[in-house]
């Protein structure tokens, strides 16, 4: 009888064990997904979320794909305990917006200075603010970038203080490399600020613009190195010109790796600061933005191609490995692109131009047009300050 009990009890728990297996591995399927429709790129989208011995852990910025994982557990009578921290976490308060005052705010992939410089958001951008972890927090920038920022490059504040100085008259850099000055001697800096930077419009003085920085700084900016923003964005159109003239510009600036700025620039942050000063907000990273727009060339016919285009380069395919996409420059004509390696340069592909560019030529992938091409990853400069 003992005996009977015994074999009883075996078969109950390895019929237990099975079911939990089962239901794990079901488990692990939904949220894999579930992470696969919602947060395919994680540059993007936060979705990391566990399972282990009943329990759902880990923590997400997506509402949506949150309710989706529950409804669909409960869907299945799965029974389960929630621990998921949704962001913005609840101990940041009302305070999950925030703004660079910085010239340029470096944010990295991991909340420490010796982390990898992964993007930069310059002066007067938003962000969303999702969590802290002592003095550094995970933002959201327009572009849907996450990484994180130190909280000396920013100023946190919550919804109503943000719509105030969203509605608020600005000003916007225009000069590439410029300075913020105590007063109209300019003999005292407050901060250096570069192309694109948004302050808050003050007053005038002498034709220059006093101005306060969203860390409530202040100072004089010198008149013809801005403009305001509403004329500036009314003004900005992506003609062949205005691309040119704007890559150009930045000649010579050196390469960084997570560089968006004139001081110091990579190459998708090259082509992203083209774009975004001339009123449109495109993807971050080369990766991203081979995903964009219609396809020009692949077969390297340069007579298909227009000002503005962009050209990836990288390694091809193969039945083993899949495309990587390492480098994007900008198509400027005449059988030239602008980018940026080791420093902003034009390269050419016609062999008997001295500055032809036959690494180049060797990695080169395709060409996409993202001007004039509506996507739902690209924004107008509109929708950042709104």
């Amino acid at each position: 009888m003992k005996n009977s009990c015994y074999l009883y009890l075996l078969l109950l728990g390895a019929l237990f064990s099975c079911q939990t297996e089962n239901n794990s591995e079901k488990i692990e399927a939904i949220i894999s997904e579930i992470k696969e429709i919602h947060a395919p790129d994680k540059r993007v989208a936060l979705f990391d979320i566990q399972w282990k011995e009943d329990q759902l852990s880990g923590e997400t910025n997506l509402p949506a794909a949150y309710d989706e994982l529950l409804q669909r557990l409960i869907s299945s009578n799965i029974s389960f305990t929630d621990s998921i921290q949704l962001l913005p976490n609840p101990a940041l308060g009302t305070k999950t917006l925030a703004l660079v005052t910085n010239s340029v705010a470096n944010i990295r992939s991991a909340p420490k200075h010796s982390a990898e410089l992964a993007t930069q958001a310059l002066m007067g951008t938003p962000l969303n603010v999702l969590k802290a972890e002592g003095n550094w927090y995970l933002v959201q920038t327009p572009d849907k970038y996450l990484s994180w920022v130190d909280a000396a490059a920013i100023v946190l504040v919550d919804q109503n203080t943000m719509d105030e100085w969203l509605t608020k008259e600005k000003i916007v850099v225009t000069e590439m490399i410029s300075t913020i000055y105590e007063n109209a001697k300019f003999d005292q800096i407050v901060s250096d600020i570069t192309a694109g930077n948004v302050l808050e419009l003050v007053g005038y003085e002498n034709g220059n613009y006093q101005v306060q920085l969203p860390d409530q700084r202040t100072g004089v900016i010198q008149g013809d190195h801005a403009i305001t923003y509403e004329v500036w964005k009314n003004s900005r159109e992506t003609n062949d010109s205005n691309l040119i003239q704007t890559a150009k510009k930045m000649m010579g600036a050196p390469y960084l790796w997570g560089g968006t700025s004139p001081k110091g620039i990579d190459c998708s942050g090259f082509t992203k600061t083209i774009y975004f000063l001339n009123g449109m907000v495109i993807p971050r990273d080369a990766s991203q933005q081979i995903n964009e727009g219609e396809l020009i060339d692949n077969d390297k016919n340069w007579d298909n191609l227009q000002v503005g285009d962009l050209l990836f380069f990288g390694v091809p395919a193969t039945e083993t490995s899949k495309e990587r996409v390492v480098h994007v420059g900008m198509w400027i004509g005449d059988g030239k692109f602008i980018h940026s390696r080791g420093r902003v340069r034009i390269s050419s592909f016609d062999p008997e131009d001295e500055h032809f560019d036959a690494p180049e030529l060797a990695r080169y992938l395709r060409t996409k047009r993202i001007r004039n091409q509506p996507s739902e990853h690209i924004l107008t400069v509109d929708k950042i300050l709104q």
